[in-house]
């Protein structure tokens, strides 16, 4: 139950967030994400891992905006995602970034998870220079939801470098 709840109260928050800051330059454009950090970051037996993440320009209900992303860790564990984030713009130049995704999930020799269905939530918090791209720190969690008798769950922390592809677009 507890979990439950915060997982909504996280969605709700990142819901929050996005109508309720303006939207992130309208003619942002497409942005490649790479990020590198701790995996497991918030107990025992923590892991490194390198992420890609594509992030759309294209955005839908005014705010909502695609990913589509991989991460991969020391220990073999690979989790591939799609998703949704918001940017919620702070000035003009930092951002926040809530983000939810469901993906696929391989243990390798890493944490076991519960099953290979796995829900992602988290958010970013990054500054973005003028020619687009960004640096930022970013916080997530992964976890099964409870539809696993398992549900253990890992939070990852990393710096990211997000890389504008093909310049600003106007939408």
């Amino acid at each position: 139950m507890k979990g439950e709840l915060g997982g909504l109260g996280t969605a709700l928050l990142a819901l929050a967030l996005a109508t309720w800051a303006p939207a992130a330059q309208a003619d942002d454009p497409d942005l490649l994400a790479l990020g590198a950090g701790g995996y497991n970051v918030l107990h025992y037996q923590k892991e490194a891992q390198v992420r890609a993440e594509y992030r759309f320009s294209y955005r839908f209900l005014s705010i909502v905006r695609p990913i589509a992303g991989v991460l991969a860790t020391n220990d073999r564990s690979v989790y591939t995602y799609g998703g949704f984030r918001f940017d919620a713009e702070i000035g003009q130049h930092f951002v926040i970034m809530p983000e939810l995704a469901f993906g696929y999930w391989s243990q390798g020799a890493g944490k076991n998870l519960g099953g290979p269905e796995e829900f992602k939530e988290g958010g970013e918090f990054a500054y973005r220079f003028a020619d687009y791209s960004r640096i930022g720190f970013l916080f997530d969690h992964i976890s099964n939801a409870g539809i696993y008798k398992s549900n253990p769950g890992v939070e990852s922390a990393l710096i990211v470098y997000s890389i504008p592809i093909g310049g600003p677009r106007n939408r």
